[in-house]
């Protein structure tokens, strides 16, 4: 899929803000409402724009500490690890998981303090036969990109 300078600039405005309104894009683009509007339902059919989020500050809905927590299963295999998903998907600790190579998952976490997160992982976790090995990193501080853009396509 190729996106000319438009949809570019819309996907950028709208995952910096996706409250703004098809009025403030047209006119922070300075093209009609109509071609906003069209581009980004065009956007959205082709799975490119998939919802809308909002930010929440962990720390203020009492949930400062985060840990990454990697999880390896035996056996790794399809079963397992499609109950385990389902299992940690559940859990409203868990904010993001990863299937992954060598460790089998690495959830992302958010608890309230370092006791509920010593809880998370002894009593939570390793309730679980599958579990072979259980590590746990607590992050300090976390980042993320607001705007992720396509790689330009080379010139053929």
């Amino acid at each position: 899929m190729t996106l000319d300078e438009l949809d570019a600039a819309l996907l950028a405005l709208l995952q910096e803000d996706a409250s703004l309104t098809n009025k403030e894009l047209a006119k922070r683009l300075n093209t009609a409402q109509s071609t906003c509007l069209e581009r980004v339902r065009r956007l959205t059919r082709q799975g490119i724009l998939s919802g809308r989020r909002a930010e929440v500050d962990l720390r203020r809905i009492g949930r400062p500490v985060q840990a990454m927590v990697a999880v390896r299963l035996r056996p790794p295999n399809r079963s397992v690890i499609e109950s385990f998903t389902a299992f940690v998907e559940t859990l409203p600790e868990v904010l993001s998981v990863f299937v992954m190579s060598g460790d089998d998952f690495l959830l992302h976490i958010a608890v309230k303090d370092n006791d509920h997160l010593n809880a998370f992982v002894l009593d939570r976790l390793t309730e679980r036969r599958e579990i072979v090995n259980v590590r746990t990193s607590i992050i300090f501080s976390h980042t993320r990109r607001a705007v992720v853009m396509p790689f330009p396509t080379d010139p053929e």
